[in-house]
């Protein structure tokens, strides 16, 4: 019998002011919290890419779920942190944690990312895009991305699939693979415009 181990029933914050507090797992169809490994992986090669600097960094946190990537780079600095999460109950679990933590930088908004995304007209220095996998959204959600992203800027994108191969998947075509990497069945990585 394949049986799929049990979500976690909260996460927690990695670094920065609110290190260490919890946040809830709750049960949704398609949210899956990204490890706590990954997590970990990606905000360090953030940390070193952005020489530290957080102060003025502008983030976009698509499929927020339980908001661990977005409150973690508010946690550490992040001077603007936009929720995007189209579940309900989940975007009440995160405007709670907010009201909580009194995350005051960051704002939340209950809406399908694609109808988000098309309001944007901000300029993001990091965006966090890790769809449900079954939905295959990152193909169609990368170009918004690209109008989106300041100079410099990365995006992080998690799969179910390789994301580092030879050549790069169509989907991946103007884009470049600044770091990426695996940890069990999660391929994650950050990319910029070339």
């Amino acid at each position: 019998m394949n049986r799929k181990s049990p979500l976690p029933r909260q996460v927690r914050i990695i670094a920065g002011q609110w290190k260490r507090t919890p946040l809830p797992v709750i049960e949704a169809n398609g949210l899956r919290p990204t490890p706590d490994r990954v997590r970990e992986t990606v905000f360090n090669w953030l940390e070193h890419l952005q020489q530290r600097q957080w102060e003025n960094r502008r983030c976009l946190d698509l499929f927020a779920g339980t908001g661990a990537l977005g409150f973690e780079a508010a946690s550490r600095g992040a001077v603007k942190v936009v929720m995007v999460e189209s579940n309900a109950a989940a975007c009440r679990a995160l405007q709670a944690t907010k009201e909580k933590l009194g995350a005051d930088q960051v704002d939340i908004y209950q809406s399908d990312a694609a109808s988000r995304i098309a309001s944007l007209n901000t300029e993001f220095d990091v965006i966090f895009l890790d769809p449900p996998y079954d939905d295959h959204l990152l193909p169609g959600l990368l170009p918004a991305c690209k109008r989106l992203l300041t100079t410099g800027g990365l995006v992080y994108i998690e799969s179910d699939q390789p994301l580092v191969s030879s050549p790069l998947p169509d989907w991946l075509s103007g884009w470049q693979l600044v770091r990426a990497d695996k940890a069990g069945a999660v391929h994650f990585a950050l990319i910029s415009k070339e």
